[in-house]
């Protein structure tokens, strides 16, 4: 089994990437596989809802940046963790142009595969952060994994994010729980309890 850890800051060691080596740490310590993947510095193109992936199978129609490339180690991974920095309350604006065209282009690369979100901040602009990145999540029919406190840390640098005990002991909770889904999913695959086969159709048009 493998997580795959995306960290959505443009400092690939900075704040959020302390956290996600927090979480990797206990993933490792329960037997399963991590990749911490860095969405780096050079330009991610945002999704401009040309519909050309539809004739594509799981890839995005522009090849001039990482997307696609991601959309391909998602096929390959069990869950996910999704990373960012706070800017003005709201999530980076590289990891919400990564994940429009990665679940647009590739979601049945992420469909029932538990996902989780983690925030960091200096201060506030967390929580609203963490319902954006969820609501990919819950759009896809992924389980949502869930830590001891809402998934954040807090600091200006990677030194005093170390120094955030409860928010490092909510990204240990949050890999804990994560593993646990993991390994649930897997038995019960075993069982032969496979996803659901969903309803699919139905768009409603509410302007008349």
């Amino acid at each position: 089994m493998k997580v795959m850890l995306i960290n959505g800051s443009a400092h690939q060691k900075g704040c959020t990437y302390t956290a996600l080596c927090e979480i990797a740490s206990i993933l490792t310590e329960e037997n399963i596989e991590s990749e911490i993947v860095q969405l780096g510095s050079k330009p991610i193109r945002d999704c401009i809802g040309c519909g050309k992936c539809a004739d594509l199978d799981n890839a995005c129609v522009f090849d001039d940046d990482a997307i696609n490339e991601l959309i391909k180690k998602a096929e390959k991974v069990d869950g996910f963790i999704f990373g960012t920095p706070v800017y003005y309350a709201h999530p980076s604006g590289r990891v919400l142009s990564a994940l429009d065209r990665m679940f647009y282009a590739g979601k049945s690369a992420f469909v029932h595969k538990p996902g989780a979100a983690i925030a960091s901040a200096r201060r506030a602009g967390t929580t609203a952060s963490l319902d954006v990145l969820n609501k990919y999540f819950t759009i896809s029919q992924m389980p949502v994994v869930s830590s001891t406190y809402w998934n954040m840390v807090h600091g200006n640098t990677p030194e005093e994010v170390l120094q955030d005990k409860e928010g490092l002991q909510s990204m240990r909770n949050l890999a804990r729980n994560m593993a646990w889904l993991l390994k649930c999913i897997d038995l019960g695959k075993e069982q032969g309890i496979n996803a659901p086969v969903n309803e699919k159709g139905n768009r409603t048009n509410f302007i008349r």
